[in-house]
């Protein structure tokens, strides 16, 4: 099976600097391992959805010279393979429509999940109703449709991370597939998408290590015949209080770099350090392929600091 990889940026904004280090080493081990590389666009959101930022971020990853084999594939377009998927998971049992409020959630809950500000759920609607319709009449509300987790320990080595444990129950509860409004969610989203694309190498940030657990559940119900990706789960750029980069950090947009005239070279400088290639400054991304090595790459999270800012805007 050739080796397959997806570039799957959200237009829920602009990309900034800790998207493109992780798409970029997904790209360099792309290259190096002549994998092949599909360009999705995760446009589901839709109220946070931007207009042309899908555009704004196939020029970003244009200008730092990435490319790809097949795409741009937009999950906007392919709601009817994932309506199918949830349904046959209806079918089986194995999800279930659920009425519950997040407010209803937070005080039915008994501790939150680590790290998030959500709750794990509860299991309130499991059983609760007969069918979609009785949910909805009895509620009086359009209900999400909910996984059902087994209950199981969920396993996986991880080629970055090591590796991964996660109790079913405990640390993942039944999670969102479809939401009220017919929506489908994330992690059933991306599992249908990576398995109809052929997707077997997935490279992204540590922040998806849980959402790896809840994708492997679903690839089982829906495609258990079929081997899971290979994982590659980077830690993230963070800011200087040490975390997520964000808004509240500054500007860190390609865009804003693009803008204000700071060469893709002095990007890709910084973007090579943080893959593990320090005091490098390539005229293309091309030229990292063969100085990048995965055992290189930094085990932690990597702040983005003034200085690294300052270097960015020093005159080539």
């Amino acid at each position: 099976m050739v080796p397959r990889t997806r570039l799957a940026p959200s237009p829920t904004g602009a990309l900034h600097l800790g998207n493109a280090r992780s798409f970029l080493v997904n790209w360099l081990l792309a290259m190096q391992g002549g994998w092949n590389v599909v360009l999705r666009i995760e446009d589901l959101d839709g109220p946070r959805v931007k207009a042309g930022a899908d555009r704004s971020t196939i020029d970003d990853l244009t200008w730092l010279g990435l490319d790809w084999d097949d795409g741009p594939v937009y999950q906007s377009e392919r709601f009817h393979q994932y309506q199918a998927a949830i349904d046959r998971l209806i079918r089986a049992g194995q999800a279930y429509p659920c009425v519950c409020s997040r407010r209803e959630i937070g005080l039915a809950a008994s501790a939150p999940h680590i790290g998030e500000s959500t709750s794990i759920y509860p299991g309130t609607c499991r059983g609760r109703f007969a069918s979609i319709g009785e949910a909805r009449i009895k509620s009086g509300r359009e209900p999400a449709i909910r996984f059902r987790v087994p209950d199981e320990i969920v396993r996986f080595e991880d080629r970055f991370a090591g590796t991964q444990s996660y109790d079913a129950t405990t640390d993942l509860g039944d999670f969102i597939i479809a939401k009220g409004d017919g929506t489908p969610a994330y992690q059933l989203a991306v599992v249908v998408d990576d398995h109809e694309m052929g997707i077997n190498r997935i490279v992204r940030g540590d922040d998806l290590l849980d959402s790896t657990a809840k994708q492997l559940l679903l690839m089982d119900a829906l495609y258990s015949e079929f081997e899971p990706p290979k994982y590659f789960h980077l830690p993230l750029i963070v800011g200087s209080d040490g975390l997520r980069l964000a808004k509240r950090h500054g500007d860190s947009r390609l865009s804003y770099y693009r803008g204000r005239g700071v060469s893709v070279t002095r990007v890709l400088r910084l973007l090579a350090r943080w893959c593990g290639i320090p005091d490098f400054m390539p005229a293309c991304a091309k030229e990292l392929v063969d100085r990048f090595d995965l055992a290189h790459v930094p085990r932690h999270s990597i702040a983005f600091t003034r200085e690294d800012e300052r270097e960015l805007f020093e005159s080539d």
